[in-house]
């Protein structure tokens, strides 16, 4: 197991990775008409649900003790590959 440090700052990486190319389909999805757009709208507002969700789960690991912080890891884990999947999803649709 990383250290607790490593694994915050490896997570903050790969969950500002995660938001900043949302964004980016967020922009190409702008440009969809009619009933795609609104499809689109409603998977962008499942997917900032998922990320917020994924930043406070990971404000409680950065928040945890220094004995406790492993127990979340899969919490975190879990938590991170839904938003992922998610993502990877609504991408391919776009």
């Amino acid at each position: 197991m990383t250290t607790k440090n490593a694994y915050i700052e490896a997570m903050k990486t790969q969950l500002d990775e995660l938001n900043a190319n949302m964004n980016k389909i967020d922009a190409k999805a702008q440009e969809a008409k009619g009933d795609a757009r609104d499809a689109y709208h409603e998977e962008m507002r499942k997917l900032r649900h998922q990320s917020k969700l994924a930043v406070a789960k990971f404000d409680e690991v950065k928040r945890a003790s220094e004995d406790g912080w492993e127990k979340m890891v899969a919490e975190m884990d879990k938590v991170r590959d839904a938003f992922t999947h998610s993502f990877h999803y609504f991408k391919s649709q776009v």
